[in-house]
């Protein structure tokens, strides 16, 4: 079993900045890809960007040149460094990992942008 832990959520105003990390643990041995949900009130989970074991990423259009993935193949931890964030950013942001075509999830964090 894989277990994913996301940090680094909290209240930013409008145009800061928030550094999310996943941590994962247990059996992740061949996880190949991550990626980073978001999912707003009322809304459906929606991806915002993957990284694949070969360091391929992919984004939303809505967060492109603002938020990067990366991750730490040798700590078991994928980062979603964001910047100039907007309200219409405020969700719960959830962790991803697909090991054998088996998706795992993280219990999410919390991101509020407001002034």
């Amino acid at each position: 079993q894989v277990q994913l832990v996301e940090s680094g959520g909290g209240l930013v105003q409008p145009g800061g900045s928030l550094r999310l990390s996943c941590a994962a643990s247990g059996s992740t041995f061949g996880i190949d890809t991550w990626s980073w949900y978001y999912q707003a009130p009322g809304k459906e989970r929606e991806l915002v960007a993957t990284i694949t074991s070969r360091g391929s990423t992919n984004y939303a259009d809505s967060v492109k040149g603002r938020f990067t993935i990366s991750r730490d193949n040798a700590k078991n931890v994928v980062y979603l460094q964001m910047i100039s964030l907007k309200p219409e950013d405020t969700a719960v942001y959830y962790c991803n990992a697909i090991q054998y075509r088996i998706i795992h999830w993280g219990q999410g964090t919390q991101v509020t942008v407001s002034s």
